[in-house]
């Protein structure tokens, strides 16, 4: 499960780059980690008084990565990361619901690798894409407690298997028809970019 990632541009480059209205977030580049908040690109309505437009704009708003857990869970403090099961009666409503799917900015995310067997320790493997320095992340958002987000994940490709993963987080395509499909259209649709990045795409800089 993706704990860690990398968003090492600036607001106005994010915005630049998506075609969204800036907003307010100072976002100026770093490491994300469960509990913090991060720039994240929706066209959802998010406290605008009325129903939703046809085309409502593309925003950039600051969210917290980890949505609350269902109180049937069990669980306090520590906030879902990522949406294994999209069909999940905890994600399914806001999923075929557009407005409360968006777009995640990254450079890099981060994956545990294997451990060794001589020393025990894991390899921390950092992906980024070759063909997308700024790429986008599906994700969901919900209001609750706080104000945040999740990760959709897929079966992963043959880079993550490598690393020892059994999904991976989604990543979109590089186009705005993709972006579009995954924010605005029905849900037929867009679950059929819950694929796999292609393998021959990504770049390990487990330097960073």
């Amino acid at each position: 499960m993706t704990q860690l990632y990398r968003l090492d541009c600036p607001a106005h480059e994010i915005v630049r780059q998506f075609g969204a209205a800036a907003g307010n977030d100072p976002w100026v580049g770093g490491t994300i980690s469960p509990g913090q908040f991060a720039p994240i690109l929706t066209t959802g309505r998010e406290f605008v008084a009325g129903p939703r437009q046809d085309r409502q704009p593309l925003r950039m708003i600051p969210r917290q990565w980890g949505v609350p857990p269902p109180p049937a869970a069990g669980e306090t403090g520590r906030g879902v990361l990522t949406v294994r099961n999209p069909d999940s009666p905890f994600w399914i409503g806001n999923l075929r619901n557009s407005e409360f799917r968006c777009l995640v900015p990254a450079t890099a995310v981060m994956e545990w690798g294997r451990a060794n067997p001589a020393t025990g320790k894991r390899r921390a493997h950092w992906f980024a894409c070759a063909d997308q320095p700024l790429f986008a992340l599906a994700g969901v958002w919900k209001d609750s407690e706080v104000p945040s987000f999740a990760l959709l994940t897929c079966e992963p490709n043959a880079v993550w298997r490598e690393a020892g993963r059994a999904a991976m987080p989604v990543i979109l395509p590089g186009d705005r028809e993709a972006w579009q499909t995954w924010l605005r259209d029905d849900w037929k649709r867009a679950l059929s970019l819950l694929t796999p990045y292609s393998s021959s795409l990504i770049d390990d800089r487990s330097g960073l």
